[in-house]
């Protein structure tokens, strides 16, 4: 056998070259093509927790220990593993080593490290002076994942060893899969002696796993097991366990000091063996280069929208947010790429989440995602709905489970309007525009049976009976009209502008005058019936006593004998759940300004460290101090639950009446989640609990930061970029780098110097855009410009535009 020595992080490093299927040229470690990569190690404590290695076909999930246990409710236990959607490829797989003929299996990794692009587990076997490296990545584009083992021999004497690879394969149909007739058989593998590597099939489907090495398995009666080729059902029932297990062995001897390297690759199909065997050549063959490419991918990504401000936590999250929503793209051929809303139970399309979402991949840079995902959205909606309605969730293998809650509708309206604002494509907006006017039509005609202009049906909350006339689905539904009305006025429907105009503004008072509760301070939950709100006081009495949440109780008990003392059949406010959705009025900035603080100040007693409840009346005393793991319910719930979504939202509010800090406090306590359970990454419920990593989470960030303290607020379509900055008073100095704008590139950099007056300087890659920064009209006689030039609009506004695409200006006080 020929070997080679590489170094390898100071070790001498040996692989194997006889084997056809190895890349054709030495090879270079996962470890150094990724030594100046970023990366955080995890907590000893939450080994035992899930971890994903992210790719857009393909994808891994498992224990940060390194192994597969089940995991996931969608489809009970079976949401781990490695899927190549719309189907299921293995459980996982196990790695044992013989040496002297005992076996020690790699069960328990003793940390773990996670980079944007790739994994790493550490195991320690210290009583044989071993100490491996499991590393793993998926590249771009392919249905396969690489796996890469360095065995380092910290010993004094040589180790020889048998390295067993067991593979668990199963292969069956995503969620929802007998809706398209996907109907699971038994996996039938074979060895192949060529490849040295099995191929498993399923036995009714054209459904194909492979997994080996680039190097050839050993002899036969090298391993323990007397066979390097075995198959074994999983224990189980034999009937209704169609899955399978197969091992490969591989021996080996390491000198003291030395390293040995093993690369697995594991491949799948969909549609035939004869593209699962080319993948697997593919990434066998090309490893170092397709890693390099994915890594160097990331730190382009990295480069857009780059955050720098005093508060090193905030910058970290930032950034390995824009990686977490990389993680979440899945690309279906026979349907379409488009973010999903969560990994591990949520890897599928959804309609309002990426409304959400959509707006903070726009705001890093990620405008073709973007595009795609509302394609998608618009595409499978029509087909399934016609009539505008925007669906709510549908799986990977394009069967819809919810065509689609009342809020989606409205958000999908607003959404096209600010992709616009930062894409400038009219042709964009015209492909939509047909389904937002069909949308708004079937809200109007079909969801609004009494006409007050307020639809009826399931908004965000998803709570029994929580059905009436939602604020929600309200606010979203004002903001959906007005963002029509300028999606007509752009595409030169004058007379759709105009009604939809007047029906946003109608909104806009009616929302402010009817769902307003001046007993609670607060927007309220909903508008409905005394007999509807008894029923759902009901069950929040059920729900608060079972919590334990004597407050509720109490409140709850005084709303309903509030209501039987004034019975009647007029539809009014209620506020019953202090539900987080009672402060979109100010996500949207609809509400009347004194309206709107008092509901901030209500909003800010149903928070814990991490952020805002989804339901305030699961609040407690001890809410304010407690920063520990989340205590979910058995059965998955959002009982209880603090969520991201919602603190981003009232981050958003603050903003949007000009209390910038109080803001931060809100992104500072999501930071606090970050990196708490999974490195690099923010779970869906703060801090450990539900999806590992969650599309909307970037909606939360990227809206403050950039759209609102850096106030960058474009109009691609003129070629304009207002910056209007509303900094954090901690805040001294921050910067905002490489904000893409169509085909424009922006910076912004702000400083408050000692004598109190602010330094701006935005720049630019396109020279022939306008940049311009209104500034308040009593501090004209304070500005010094740099760069520019100042002028006065027609309403006495004050501005700084941009002269030979550079602004730069020190001024006593900016305007919004």
């Amino acid at each position: 056998m020929k070997m080679r020595l590489l170094p390898l992080l100071g070790l001498s490093f040996l692989i194997n070259c006889s084997c056809t299927t190895r890349e054709t040229s030495a090879p270079t470690s996962f470890a150094n093509l990724l030594s100046e990569s970023p990366s955080i190690t995890g907590k000893e404590f939450y080994l035992p927790s899930p971890y994903v290695t992210a790719g857009d076909r393909v994808y891994m999930v498992g224990h940060q220990d390194g192994s597969f246990p089940d995991l996931g409710w969608h489809i009970k236990g079976e949401m781990g593993g490695i899927w190549d959607h719309p189907i299921k490829l293995m459980d996982g797989f196990e790695v044992s080593l013989e040496i002297n003929n005992t076996t020690h299996p790699l069960k328990r990794a003793s940390s773990f490290t996670n980079f944007p692009m790739a994994n790493r587990h550490i195991y320690e076997l210290d009583s044989v002076n071993l100490k491996i490296d499991r590393w793993q990545f998926v590249p771009d584009g392919k249905e396969g994942l690489l796996l890469e083992f360095v065995i380092e021999n910290k010993g004094t004497r040589p180790v020889p060893l048998n390295f067993i690879f067991r593979g668990r394969t199963d292969l069956r149909p995503t969620w929802l899969g007998e809706r398209t007739g996907m109907i699971n058989g038994r996996d039938l593998p074979a060895k192949d002696e060529v490849l040295q590597a099995w191929i498993v099939k399923d036995s009714l489907n054209p459904w194909f796993v492979i997994f080996g090495s680039d190097q050839p398995a050993g002899n036969p009666e090298s391993s323990s097991d007397k066979n390097n080729y075995q198959y074994m059902d999983k224990l189980g029932n034999p009937e209704t366990d169609l899955s399978s297990e197969s091992g490969l062995t591989y021996p080996l001897e390491i000198a003291p000091g030395e390293a040995k390297l093993l690369r697995f690759a594991i491949a799948g199909s969909y549609r035939s063996e004869a593209e699962a065997r080319q993948t697997y050549s593919d990434l066998l063959q090309n490893a170092t280069a397709l890693l390099t490419k994915k890594r160097d991918r990331y730190v382009q990504l990295a480069s857009m929208s780059r955050l720098k401000t005093p508060d090193s936590a905030l910058n970290q999250t930032f950034e390995w947010l824009k990686y977490n929503s990389d993680w979440l793209i899945q690309t279906v051929p026979e349907i379409g790429t488009g973010i999903v809303a969560g990994i591990p139970d949520y890897p599928w399309w959804f309609g309002v989440d990426s409304e959400y979402a959509l707006k903070g991949y726009m705001a890093i840079g990620r405008s073709e995602i973007v595009e795609k995902t509302i394609r998608l959205l618009d595409s499978v909606s029509n087909a399934i709905n016609g009539n505008g309605r925007i669906l709510h969730e549908m799986s990977t293998n394009g069967a819809v489970f919810n065509p689609g809650n009342i809020n989606e509708t409205p958000q999908f309206a607003s959404l096209v309007w600010d992709i616009y604002r930062w894409n400038g494509d009219a042709a964009f907006l015209q492909k939509y525009y047909g389904t937002i006017t069909k949308g708004l039509n079937w809200l109007v005609e079909e969801k609004d049976k009494n006409g007050n202009g307020f639809p009826d049906g399931f908004g965000m909350m998803e709570i029994h009976g929580l059905d009436s006339e939602m604020i929600d689905v309200a606010s979203y539904t004002q903001a959906a009209f007005a963002d029509a009305s300028s999606i007509a006025q752009v595409l030169g429907d004058i007379e759709k502008a105009e009604a939809y105009a007047r029906v946003a503004d109608r909104l806009k008072v009616k929302i402010n005058r009817e769902f307003w509760s001046e007993d609670f301070n607060s927007y309220a939950d909903f508008i409905g019936t005394d007999q509807q709100a008894l029923r759902l006081i009901a069950d929040a009495i059920v729900r608060a006593d079972t919590l334990n949440k004597p407050w509720a109780v109490a409140e709850l008990e005084a709303t309903r004998a509030k209501v039987l003392q004034n019975r009647n059949d007029r539809l009014k406010p209620f506020v019953l759940h202090h539900n987080w959705v009672v402060n979109t009025p100010m996500e949207m900035g609809i509400a009347d300004p004194d309206k709107a603080l008092k509901a901030l100040e209500t909003a800010h007693n149903f928070v814990n460290p991490f952020g805002m409840f989804v339901t305030g009346i699961d609040r407690d005393a001890s809410a304010g101090t407690d920063e520990g793991s989340f205590k979910g319910s058995k059965v998955f719930s959002y009982t209880g639950a603090v969520m991201t979504l919602p603190t981003g939202v009232q981050a958003i509010a603050e903003n949007n009446y000009g209390r910038p800090d109080r803001a931060l406090d809100y992104l500072q306590r999501m930071c606090r989640s970050f990196s708490y359970a999974l490195p690099g990454s923010m779970y869906e419920v703060s801090p450990d609990y539900g999806m590992i990593a969650q599309a909307w989470n970037i909606y939360s960030f990227a809206i403050p930061v950039v759209e609102q303290f850096f106030g960058i607020d474009p109009m691609a379509a003129e070629k304009r970029i207002r910056i209007s900055p509303l900094m954090p008073s901690e805040w001294g100095e921050a910067s905002l780098e490489n904000v893409r704008i169509a085909g424009n590139s922006i910076s912004v950099y702000y400083q408050r110097q000692k004598d109190g007056r602010l330094h701006l300087k935005v720049t630019q890659s396109q020279n022939d855009w306008t940049l311009e920064v209104p500034v308040e009209a009593q501090a004209e006689k304070t500005i010094e410009i740099i760069s520019g030039k100042l002028l006065t609009d027609e309403q006495g506004e004050a501005h700084i535009i941009s002269q030979d695409g550079v602004l730069e200006f020190k001024v006593s006080k900016l305007s919004r």
